[in-house]
């Protein structure tokens, strides 16, 4: 037996039919959702890339901002 990841997008017409489908055949065997990434890690990773900047003060940050 194969196994198969396919994309639908359920909130097309042809999706939700395409899942219907699947599912009076009984081959689906579950869904899978994507995880999103929490903030946290999203944050770890901005300040590995050096998307971080740091300011010593507020008017040091207007200023670098044109503000």
């Amino acid at each position: 037996m194969a196994t198969y990841t396919i994309t639908v997008n359920e909130r097309s017409s042809s999706g939700k039919a395409l899942m219907a489908y699947l599912k009076a055949l009984g081959v689906l065997v579950h869904k899978v959702s994507p995880k999103e990434k929490s903030s946290y890690l999203r944050s770890q990773e901005d300040k590995q890339a050096g998307r971080i900047e740091k300011f010593s003060s507020s008017e040091e940050m207007f200023e670098s901002l044109g503000i």
